[in-house]
């Protein structure tokens, strides 16, 4: 993992992600030399983000109605 200053990382920006991309290495971008961002190389299989909670949840009850009757909601004005 490299490490590259903001600053060349700006004027670089182009050719830094070409070389990413090409070379699959992750390079941190850093600020007064502390970490503010990582560019990683996209993996086109799969991208763990999307769907990771698909088929996980599940509805119960009514969700048309209204949580509060109006009754309960003139209590909370």
């Amino acid at each position: 993992m490299r490490k590259m200053a903001a600053g060349t990382f700006k004027t670089n920006c182009l050719a830094v992600m070409d070389e990413v991309q090409a070379k699959h290495e992750t390079i941190i971008i850093t600020k007064h030399g502390k970490p503010v961002a990582k560019l990683v190389p996209v993996n086109t299989e799969t991208d763990e983000i999307y769907n990771f909670m698909a088929g996980k949840g599940s509805i119960t009850g009514d969700i048309i109605s209204p949580a509060l009757s109006l009754e309960e909601w003139g209590d909370l004005k």
